[in-house]
């Protein structure tokens, strides 16, 4: 080693030594995130959102498989009042950042539920309005955004196996301004649907 390196090395020496002990970190804080978000799930959502996040109610949405980013986001803004709901404001009043994260990745790594269509006819509309939109009213089709699975992305929702009743209440909250985030693109979608195409979306989704 050239001896003009080894005063860079030196300096360079407890930066790389923090870095390792960081890295070395991460799987017990992985652990420890994962263990607080069963504890917070198992003692406060299970009750409205099902022991793995199945839910069992239509009013109450199913949060297994749901996308971890997109979860967050939404537990931060009901929070905050940027969505509204009294219920889940209390429910989040106490949560750090971190255990919002936590519970996004905890709820995003249970099994989805799927279930058949209660109105196969009803389903077969939201799937052409789903994957094609109506040009007539200017409706986009939902698959440019939420994907042609229904999967979503990171800051968007997972669909596919929703509560047929739970997509249609959301649907007609945006359709009313009632819901107020998520709201640049769903309310301009929404305010052209009518509730007959928002019970078909939601009832090809919930079987999807």
């Amino acid at each position: 080693m050239k001896a003009s390196a080894a005063p860079l090395l030196r300096r360079a020496l407890p930066m790389l030594c923090a870095l390792a002990a960081a890295v070395s970190t991460l799987p017990a804080r992985a652990q420890a995130d994962e263990a607080r978000a069963r504890k917070i799930a198992n003692g406060v959502c299970f009750m409205c959102h099902g022991e793995n996040g199945e839910s069992t109610s239509e009013i109450f949405p199913r949060l297994a498989g749901q996308n971890a980013e997109y979860l967050a986001k939404q537990l931060r803004a009901f929070k905050s009042g940027e969505r509204k709901s009294t219920a889940m404001a209390e429910m989040v009043a106490k949560l750090t950042d971190d255990e919002m994260v936590a519970l996004g990745r905890y709820y995003e790594k249970m099994p989805t539920v799927r279930e058949e269509a209660k109105d196969p006819q009803l389903a077969l509309v939201g799937k052409y309005l789903y994957h094609n939109g109506n040009r007539f009213s200017g409706v986009p089709a939902c698959a440019s955004c939420h994907g042609a699975d229904g999967h979503g992305a990171a800051n968007l929702p997972r669909l596919s196996g929703q509560f047929a009743g739970y997509l249609f209440t959301q649907l007609k909250q945006f359709n009313k301004r009632q819901r107020t985030n998520d709201n640049v693109v769903m309310h301009t979608v929404a305010e052209k649907m009518t509730e007959l195409e928002m019970a078909a979306v939601a009832e090809y989704l919930s079987s999807k």
